[in-house]
């Protein structure tokens, strides 16, 4: 596979099918945490109108207590406190200095209001989303790499948090600016505030257009995000593979692959933001030149005249200049750095329409919410005339008949591609059937809760999971409420208890991630232990013992005799001697039965059974030569079919 052979968004079907995405943000999220986002609100709108106050402050100063050219005005202090010039700039000064302590105070609310409001939706989006995640189909996993999800669960939930703190904050600061700012100083002189105001229509189209192109620009970011993360993923899962087959060269070459077409995709943004950002400035810092010219115009008219310059009929003060001048900086930079508002909105929108395509996404598997509890007495399990597949185009497995009564084991046998896990997955309901039932104790697994089923189901596997913890953890798993004496117990039952005792601290000695630091045989055992502490009446075994040595496969062997005893119980194994004294023995081809009974009764038949049977006997010379030409015909079909055959 070439290192650029996937190019679409994994996500593309769920971004797109994602609806108003930061409107759902706000209403199903932000109305939990109403209370710290209006105070964040009304605490920027307040500490912004107090950051107003000294440059105002200033004016007055000069105009009515420097210069004396105004009647100094200042209602609700004693008129003997503003007596002497003294006095008046005493007082001044206190307000400027309350506007900064005040100010430090409000700022100090807004910053927990609005860091909050982001924390809280933050947390609720996550857990929500991964919530959402865990609860999908088996398939929707099969198409998307681990790295991916990650990237939604991680990347695109921190840019959300950003935004709305960040993002929010300054949105309502610049607002509260760019709207106190213009009120002041239309107050003081429309007609020179008009001229401070020219660059806002032309900052609001280049605004426009930078949010028109910028947007997909953002999209192909955050998937290739996903890949970058999904292939170093994999390689770090798979080290020992590399380093075994010396191909670090090769992995570095993909690695920086998928490392250039992130860098591409991001430096096209960048490049988008670093020529729109300095454009903003420049058009600003006209609006803030042409005031300052025309402002000193008014000034020096005023002085020499009385009046205004030319057209214009309003006079302008020595101080009202330097409060305008003071303001028109402070509104020329807020316009400017709303496009960075703008930009942190975009990046948002398309993280948030990643992660509410996700939630959205359906479930091919349908839980009704008023399902019945399953009721296990005896263990019967049905499957009548079961027919299922993974989509439209491939039925995997084909009119499946067979009952296995409590108690009794089943093996389920054939070649690869079969269709034998694919069978059990129905059984513990993680696709639902296409055709017939399968039913236990006469209760159609589709009529009752999934809980309720998997509690009742146990499942060992070939390929053994064990979750980063002590190994007391892992045996425990799923039966968190289990005791110290009841885990020992199921240890010793799993052949592990004297194993654990080796451990450097027994039970409480930490397995790794994935379990690393334990061999295959004892991954194994660990888990079958934590299959005899659930006790459940249904047990499924998935090549339980494919993957250990023969010492090893005895010990696994003993406590699996021990786990399945009056339990029912289904069994996939290649090795036939594992499943030889089943009760029932269920040969598959193409997904279909094609023999049904005994160990001896299916030697009996001279059938597949009998010829795998003789392949693990060495008996190959013996095998008939349509057996090998069919094994070899399906062998080429899986490996044309890249994995995509169910065993």
């Amino acid at each position: 596979m070439g290192i650029h052979a996937d190019e679409d968004d994994p996500f593309e079907e769920q971004r797109e099918r994602a609806e108003n995405p930061m409107r759902r943000l706000f209403v199903d999220y932000g109305g939990k945490n109403t209370f710290a986002f209006v105070v964040g609100v009304l605490a920027s709108t307040a500490a912004r109108a107090l950051d107003l106050l000294p440059p105002i402050l200033l004016g007055f100063a000069i105009d009515s207590v420097i210069r004396q050219d105004k009647a100094f005005v200042a209602p609700l202090i004693p008129d003997a406190w503003v007596a002497t010039r003294e006095g008046q700039l005493f007082v001044v000064t206190a307000l400027v200095a309350f506007s900064f302590f005040g100010g430090a105070l409000f700022h100090w609310a807004r910053n927990w209001g609005f860091n909050s409001f982001a924390q809280h939706i933050q947390h609720d989006v996550r857990t929500d989303t991964y919530d959402a995640m865990q609860r999908l189909n088996m398939d929707f996993f099969a198409d998307k790499q681990t790295g991916e999800l990650m990237s939604i669960l991680s990347n695109d939930v921190n840019r959300l948090e950003r935004f709305l703190n960040d993002g929010l904050n300054s949105a309502f600061r610049l607002g509260v600016m760019i709207i106190g700012i213009a009120g002041v100083l239309f107050y003081f002189n429309w007609q020179l505030a008009l001229i401070a105001l020219v660059p806002v229509p032309v900052i609001a189209f280049f605004t426009y257009k930078f949010v028109e192109i910028i947007q997909p620009k953002y999209a192909e970011v955050r998937s290739s995000v996903g890949k970058v993360n999904s292939r170093l993923e994999n390689n770090l899962g798979g080290i020992q593979v590399i380093k075994s087959s010396n191909t670090e060269d090769y992995e570095s070459t993909r690695v920086d692959g998928v490392s250039r077409d992130y860098f591409d995709a991001n430096w096209g943004a960048i490049e988008t933001r670093i020529k729109f950002f300095p454009a903003l400035r420049i058009i600003a810092g006209i609006g803030y030149v042409l005031t300052f010219v025309v402002g000193g115009l008014f000034v020096i008219t005023y002085e020499t005249t009385g009046g205004a310059p030319g057209p214009f009929t309003q006079p302008l003060s020595v101080g009202e200049f330097a409060t305008f001048i003071l303001l028109t900086q402070q509104f020329v930079w807020p316009m400017a750095q709303f496009g960075q508002v703008i930009n942190m909105y975009q990046r948002a929108h398309a993280s948030a329409a990643r992660i509410f395509g996700l939630m959205d996404e359906p479930g091919r598997l349908v839980e009704n919410p008023d399902a019945d509890e399953l009721v296990v007495e005896e263990g019967r399990v049905e499957y009548d005339d079961v027919t299922f597949g993974y989509d439209d185009a491939e039925t995997i497995v084909e009119d499946v008949h067979f009952t296995v009564e409590g108690g009794e084991t089943l093996a389920l046998v054939g070649p690869t591609g079969a269709g034998k896990s694919t069978v059990l997955k129905l059984l513990m309901r993680l696709y639902d059937v296409d055709e017939g039932a399968v039913r236990i104790d006469g209760q159609d697994l589709r009529d009752v809760s999934l809980q309720s089923l998997r509690r009742h189901v146990g499942y060992v596997s070939q390929d053994t999971f064990l979750f980063y913890g002590t190994v007391r953890e892992n045996v425990a798993y799923g039966s968190f409420d289990a005791t110290d004496e009841e885990i020992v117990a199921a240890a010793r039952a799993a052949e592990a208890h004297d194993f654990i005792q080796n451990l450097p601290d027994g039970y409480d000695t930490m397995v790794g991630e994935r379990g690393v630091k334990l061999s295959g045989g004892q991954r194994q055992r660990l888990s079958i232990a934590r299959a005899v502490l659930k006790d459940p009446e249904i047990l499924v075994l998935d090549e339980a013992t494919s993957d250990v040595d023969t010492e090893t496969e005895m010990l696994i062997q003993r406590s699996l005799d021990r786990l399945t005893a009056d339990r029912t119980t289904f069994a996939i194994a290649h090795r036939l001697s594992t499943i030889k004294d089943a009760d029932q023995i269920v040969v598959l081809e193409g997904g279909r039965i094609v023999e049904h009974g005994s160990h001896d009764d299916l030697l009996a038949e001279d059938g597949l059974y009998a010829h795998l049977w003789g392949v693990q006997a060495g008996e190959i010379d013996e095998l008939p030569q349509e057996f090998i030409e069919r094994a070899a015909r399906r062998q080429a079909r899986t490996d044309s079919e890249t994995g995509e055959a169910d065993d």
